[in-house]
């Protein structure tokens, strides 16, 4: 396989916003990669403990290899969006565990399977159900950015920290004058547009 393979293309991708999803935590207390930001609860530690379940989910269920491990989160019984968040005694160190194990069972799938094998996602509409391994890349992959997107506004709020990855801003240059500048333009706007005062 080549760069210009789909599946290699595809499966790089993944990684990427993988990766940048851990880097989000880095240099957090236990409390600021836990606490809920928005009203919904969203909170970097349980992004990631979410998309191991989705890892888990779309590359292991359905395409018939499931976890070697319990997933509790996952049971009839479990609490709604339990796997939205940390509880007190799961600590950093297990959920990124958990996720590295999702990402390598997944990316075994990854390798083990061609574009074209089928599968079935069972929590998916009838008659929907039936996929292939390149939607499901393309539908993770998806996901996964969503969730990046909302891991860097969580880490914006949480203290300033803003980019893509370690290295890479992506942002545009200047320096904290130019960005509260920039907001207040912004804001300006917005209030002119709504034609609210000054």
């Amino acid at each position: 396989m080549t760069d210009t393979d789909p599946k290699v293309v595809l499966h790089r991708s993944l990684q990427s916003v993988r990766d940048a999803l851990v880097w989000k935590l880095d240099g957090l207390s236990e409390y600021d990669v836990r606490r809920p930001l928005t009203p919904t609860g969203t909170n970097l530690l349980g992004l990631i403990k979410h998309l191991a379940m989705v890892e888990y989910g779309y590359f292991g269920q359905t395409f018939g290899r499931p976890a070697a491990e319990p997933l509790p989160w996952w049971e009839d019984d479990a609490e709604p969006n339990a796997d939205m968040w940390a509880e007190a005694g799961e600590s950093r160190a297990a959920v990124l565990a958990l996720y590295e194990r999702a990402r390598a069972h997944a990316d075994a799938t990854i390798e083990a399977l061609p574009l074209d094998a089928v599968g079935r996602v069972a929590w998916w509409e009838e008659g929907r159900q039936q996929t292939t391994l390149h939607a499901i890349l393309v539908h993770v992959i998806a996901e996964n950015n969503r969730h990046a997107g909302h891991a860097d506004v969580v880490r914006e709020l949480i203290d300033g920290s803003a980019g893509l990855r370690a290295g890479r801003s992506n942002l545009a240059p200047g320096d904290d004058s130019w960005w509260q500048d920039y907001r207040e333009r912004v804001e300006r706007a917005a209030r002119e547009a709504a034609g609210m005062t000054p």
